[in-house]
């Protein structure tokens, strides 16, 4: 994108509407960087340049700049950028008839300044992202000031609309218009396609995707193996893995081979519903389709195993993911304990600590989190506080979960004072919110007096 000539900043500053511009010198903006690149890259993109004009502005004034600065300088850039860079600047402050307006009166007063794609797609985007025009007149407008003007609108005009749209939240918009360029070979590429179909399931449903993608075959676009990624993706975070099953089934009738993304997530879907049997079943399915597990796979696996009940088989994928040569880490072990702990073997996941770090692998906070909490649960107190004692050392804050079972614990043996020391610990670490903090032992307190008082056994 152009940059401000010195000329232009000279005439900015001396005019009366100088108070539009905002402070910002071309040194300052050369030392801007872009530190990544656009994820896609039919994206339109952004001006570089500071926002020229006041939330107050009005076409007069932006009309008053424009002729200041060409009467006052004689070697005016000639890269449409820059001109396109004034006009995207006054678009993002003023209505859309206004930005045609001060358009026209650009190319009027300049004519060496000839409009590209990229200044109808400005337009065009601001027609679509604006709030006081809740039809597609204004896009439509431009999009006609396009075909007129010799630029008629292509897979980067659908994507433009598309985007600007659904960031509004104007998604049946977007599919409609995405349709009506289509019948006139504006059809969307694989970016836009996707993009809208994520944007469906995320912010729809699935059926209004399914509608989408149903609609787009009628114009010879068929969703790819990134289509139904998507998808998957969306009904497994759902918990509707019977959707999520039929789409791999058709993923692979479309002649598509998923991938151990794909199955990983599916894996995903069905640990977090604790049904291991059924992680299971998709692990063998994957090698059956010759996809080769990688670390991922492996951590699923195990933690869907022992979230329901299946620490035995877990432990074996254990072994077999150190030979494949994937090394187990934190959350490998960290989910192994919490099944043993679900088990009751809570000193079985002590020793799995030792294991654990006797081969180079360091237990994180959710590792130790974990297992105070199944010692607790597993009334093995004394064992708790050492580790509570370590976790403390080591400056390791304490979870929500762990807290208020220690505490509960160490009051039903009538380790109060421990119980208060823990309590400070978390409040000094600010492991939590202190709200939380003094509420959980307000209620422990209470729970033990009442308790005592009715002569209950603790």
């Amino acid at each position: 994108m152009g940059r401000i000539p010195q000329a232009f900043k000279r005439v900015a500053a001396q005019s009366p509407v100088s108070t539009l511009l905002k402070a910002k010198t071309s040194s300052a903006l050369q030392k801007e960087k872009k530190n990544f690149p656009q994820k896609n890259p039919l994206a339109t993109p952004k001006s570089t340049l500071p926002s020229l004009f006041s939330e107050s502005a009005n076409l007069s004034d932006a009309k008053s700049l424009f002729n200041s600065f060409i009467s006052s300088t004689t070697d005016a850039p000639s890269d449409p950028s820059f001109y396109n860079s004034i006009l995207q600047s006054f678009s993002s402050v003023s209505s859309l008839q206004d930005s045609i307006f001060f358009l026209n009166h650009m190319v009027k007063q300049h004519p060496p300044f000839c409009p590209n794609r990229f200044t109808y797609h400005t337009l065009l985007k601001q027609a679509c992202s604006s709030a006081d025009d809740p039809s597609l007149s204004g896009a439509h407008n431009v999009l006609n000031l396009m075909t007129s003007s010799g630029f008629p609108p292509n897979h980067v005009s659908t994507d433009v609309a598309a985007r600007a749209l659904c960031e509004c939240g104007r998604e049946e918009d977007a599919v409609e218009l995405v349709k009506e360029l289509s019948t006139k070979n504006s059809l969307p590429d694989a970016y836009t396609y996707n993009f809208m179909v994520r944007h469906l399931v995320k912010k729809r449903s699935v059926s209004s995707a399914n509608s989408f993608i149903t609609d787009m075959k009628g114009f010879g676009i068929n969703p790819d193996l990134v289509t139904y990624t998507i998808m998957i993706d969306n009904v497994c975070n759902t918990k509707n893995l019977r959707e999520a099953m039929r789409l791999l089934r058709v993923l692979s009738e479309e002649g598509f081979k998923p991938d151990c993304y794909v199955y990983n997530t599916i894996m995903k879907g069905y640990a977090h519903l604790s049904q291991g049997g059924d992680v299971l079943g998709v692990y063998k399915r994957m090698l059956d389709e010759e996809v080769v597990p990688d670390h991922v796979t492996y951590n699923t696996l195990i933690f869907g195993l022992s979230k329901s009940g299946g620490v035995k088989d877990a432990k074996k994928f254990l072994q077999v993911m150190a030979e494949k040569g994937h090394t187990p880490d934190a959350i490998t072990y960290t989910s192994l304990m919490n099944g043993m702990c679900r088990e009751g073997d809570a000193l079985g996941a002590l020793a799995l600590l030792g294991e654990m770090e006797r081969k180079g692998c360091s237990p994180n906070s959710c590792t130790y989190n974990t297992l105070l909490l199944g010692l607790c649960k597993g009334r093995q107190v004394n064992e708790g506080v050492k580790l509570y004692g370590m976790m403390k050392k080591c400056e390791i804050k304490l979870e929500t979960g762990s807290y208020g079972t220690l505490l509960r614990a160490l009051c039903r043996q009538g380790r109060v004072a421990e119980a208060y020391e823990v309590f400070d610990y978390a409040i000094e670490s600010k492991s939590i919110p202190d709200v939380a903090v003094y509420s959980t032992l307000e209620s422990t307190l209470k729970w033990l007096k009442k308790a005592t008082e009715q002569g209950l056994v603790v």
